[in-house]
């Protein structure tokens, strides 16, 4: 999901996690479910909101909310809540869409176009505060001229607007407190802060009632507390780093889904320090790196080498920006030669008498982003700089992103113009996750503003190229590795279609069809 998740949840004993992993749902009026109607699906990160309006899941994945159009596998949209594609007007600013008829929400009410302008123009109303407000910067008016249908008028030819209307729709008058009713495939139960949320099936789905009958999203942030549970029978399905993963491999009942993503792992600089500040630290931070190594090793051959944010399978990719996948240790210290950076008599390179050293943040629960903190601070140790690694919790992390260095986690298979705006343009720098490191260059901000106000794709594509340029050759981020998702799930299934995954994918992925899954047997 497109929500920015912190994964700050306290742990809890043993006892009272298994006792909440393992009961059922509060069920609905007249029903008994049993325990084998319950599926338990563990998360690394507890959701910080469940309201669309405030950036749950907007790029599909929800259980509980459907959007105007949904994403397949394959990334191809389709029609959801609306009951075809939309019509888009010669000069791209105008696109409309035609409700599905007979939809209702949870609570009864028939889903209007009321209902998605209304959805729309919350969460694009200053006052909401919505997180992902700025992702929607193009719609200038969203109008309801009758009942079923929708018109979106833009302030430019905004290419990904399809792919933006996955968006979650309420009903009209849904306060951003709380989880308002939705159309979707499952019902929203109870919320227990800290440790999970339950679901009960929607026997009226417009898309068919789910075999699932009841589905438990527990909270468990640290990977291997997630294998052992998962091992011991707790949850049904999760997510674990490969390594994490292997064991389950050979274990009878459980499948595990390696699953492609553009999920990448890379560290940010802060900007403003005068170390990390330094471009010369930067780029032979980056030329020590031992990529090929962490994929071999930390990801168990799960993944490959970064470069940069977008994979080379993308159509948008830029093949200018590449590397090899081995350090280049000479390289390196030639940098940071002719910057004026010396050896210490401690190996510690020194300038003007400052040392080149700096703090390495990463979540302390994430066993794959300490595995690849450690290497890097390793790689870099040999070029002369001292990288401290840091475990810590987000609530720690979040105020020291702009001052200390930070093993993220983002990336997107989707339009490019997907959180890379956010990450890389000047004016969200300082704005909590996004561009959390001050990054500052014009040229950069001049080609996401380029690509993402045309209707061309020639254009977009070669300012999306000199963007890439851009940063690679700043070396905001030393990006790292690109990670296939492994996905471990109890039971034979028919339904689950891996396809191309985002960094958040929460209950999306793998688990984006949930409610089409059925028991092999």
């Amino acid at each position: 999901m497109r929500l920015v998740r912190r994964a700050a949840v306290l742990p809890l004993t043993l006892a009272l996690l298994t006792a909440a992993a393992c009961s059922a749902p509060t069920p609905p009026a007249g029903s008994a479910p049993q325990q084998d109607d319950t599926f338990v699906i563990a998360l690394s990160a507890e959701f910080e909101s469940l309201n669309p309006m405030l950036g749950y899941s907007p790029d599909g994945g929800s259980l509980i909310y459907d959007g105007l159009m949904s994403r397949a596998a394959d990334l191809s949209m389709q029609p959801a809540l609306a009951s075809a594609a939309p019509t888009t007007a010669e000069d791209g600013k105008t696109v409309t869409f035609t409700l599905r008829d007979g939809v209702k929400f949870h609570d009864g009410r028939p889903l209007t176009s009321a209902d998605v302008e209304y959805t729309y123009e919350t969460m694009l109303d200053p006052k909401s505060s919505s997180p992902i407000a700025g992702d929607y910067a193009a719609i200038k008016e969203v109008e309801a001229p009758d009942a079923t249908t929708v018109v979106f008028k833009l302030a430019y030819p905004y290419a990904p607007l399809v792919q933006r209307t996955t968006l979650g729709i309420v009903p009209k008058g849904s306060p951003l407190e709380g989880t308002p009713p939705g159309t979707g495939p499952y019902r929203f139960g109870a919320w227990t802060p800290g440790d999970k949320v339950t679901f009960s099936a929607n026997a009226e789905y417009w898309g068919g009632a789910p075999a699932i009958k009841n589905v438990v999203v527990a909270f468990a942030e640290d990977d291997n507390v997630r294998a052992t549970r998962m091992k011991a029978g707790e949850f049904d399905a999760t997510i674990l780093p490969p390594k994490v993963a292997a064991p389950f491999r050979t274990e009878t009942g459980v499948k595990v889904y390696d699953v492609a993503s553009a999920d990448y792992r890379g560290i940010m600089f802060p900007m403003k320090e005068p170390v990390t500040g330094d471009l010369a630290v930067r780029k032979a931070f980056s030329l020590a790196m031992d990529r090929q190594a962490m994929v071999d090793t930390i990801l168990a051959g799960a993944g490959v080498p970064a470069f940069g944010p977008l994979p080379t399978e993308s159509e948008w990719n830029n093949p200018e920006v590449t590397g090899a996948g081995a350090s280049d240790t000479a390289a390196a210290g030639k940098v940071l030669d002719e910057a004026g950076w010396k050896p210490g008599p401690d190996g510690v390179r020194v300038k003007d008498g400052k040392r080149a050293e700096f703090t390495l943040m990463y979540p302390a629960g994430d066993s794959l982003r300490k595995e690849l903190a450690l290497a890097a601070a390793s790689d870099a140790t040999k070029v002369g700089l001292d990288v401290k690694p840091a475990g810590l919790d987000w609530d720690a992390i979040e105020p020291r992103m702009s001052k200390d260095a930070l093993m993220m986690g983002w990336g997107s298979p989707f339009d490019p113009d997907y959180i890379n705006y956010e990450l890389f343009h000047s004016k969200y720098a300082g704005k909590g996750y996004f561009n959390p490191g001050l990054y500052d260059n014009p040229k950069v901000d001049e080609a996401l503003d380029k690509a993402r106000e045309s209707g061309d794709k020639a254009t977009r594509k070669a300012a999306y190229a000199e963007f890439q340029k851009l940063i690679f050759d700043d070396h905001t981020w030393s990006f790292l590795v690109f990670l296939k998702h492994v996905y471990v799930v109890r039971g034979d299934w028919v339904g689950p279609t891996p396809g191309v995954d985002a960094h958040e994918h929460a209950t999306g992925g793998l688990f984006r069809d949930l409610h089409t899954w059925k028991p092999a047997a």
